[in-house]
């Protein structure tokens, strides 16, 4: 069984090109394979090896001054999902091409996965999925929108185009592993939202923590790897065709 980590973290990362070395170096070592992104924003990330191996790999990750408390969605695969180990620099550690946008400072209140189903099912929230629309296809939420985007870049366009009436509604969001929502929330907040919900870990954390019989979510959580999607429990499950 390989052992999967999915992990992001915001935080100011002036020196993230020195990171680079380091972090490759100790993945090869350990043979661990994924793709970790670093930007001056902080780092995105998920990795699968070995579960010693990784367990290892994010002692060393978490090791770093910078990434102390780091927090991962934790996930198995039959097989390597990954072929290759990759550490990318990166202008953003998620794009959506707004300057002087700072999850760090201005960001939408977290909620619960345990809180996340009585949020959503009020009909005075609009629920939107921040994702892209084939991943939308695959498995959503319970009353959620689809935005219509092909990447994140797009999202902006389609809070002007769609919520800029919208300013006094509470919007709920959600994403796979929260990165997304961070600077959706953030974005929304900028442009004057008020009542700015996200679910805290995204889709993964509350696939893993709410039981099948309780659950609003409906279909395949959708991942860029090789397992494609997972279920409840963080269970394999391919996305229908």
């Amino acid at each position: 069984m390989i052992a999967v980590s999915a992990f992001y973290k915001f935080v100011t990362l002036p020196d993230f090109t020195e990171l680079r070395p380091v972090l490759q170096g100790a993945a090869t070592t350990r043979g661990i394979r994924g793709t970790i992104l670093l930007a001056q924003e902080g780092i995105n990330g998920t990795i699968a090896g070995e579960p010693e191996q990784l367990s290892t790999m994010m002692d060393v990750i978490r090791s770093i001054p910078s990434f102390v408390g780091l927090e991962s969605k934790e996930s198995h695969a039959e097989e390597m999902p990954f072929k290759r180990m990759k550490v990318r620099l990166k202008k953003e550690i998620v794009t959506m091409g707004v300057p002087g946008l700072d999850p760090m400072q201005v960001v939408g209140t977290y909620v619960k996965p345990e809180d996340w189903n009585a949020l959503i099912a009020d009909s005075d929230v609009l629920v939107i999925d921040t994702r892209n629309s084939f991943e939308f296809d695959a498995g959503t939420f319970q009353n959620a929108v689809d935005p219509g985007t092909t990447s994140f870049g797009e999202f902006p366009a389609y809070v002007a185009r769609e919520l800029a009436d919208k300013k006094d509604r509470p919007i709920a969001m959600f994403c796979t592993g929260g990165i997304r929502c961070e600077k959706a929330t953030s974005y929304l907040r900028a442009q004057g939202f008020e009542k700015v919900y996200h679910l805290k870990g995204g889709i993964l954390k509350y696939l893993e923590v709410i039981p099948q019989e309780q659950s609003l979510w409906k279909g395949s959580c959708f991942v860029f790897d090789e397992r494609e999607g997972l279920a409840h429990g963080l269970e394999i499950e391919r996305p229908k065709r």
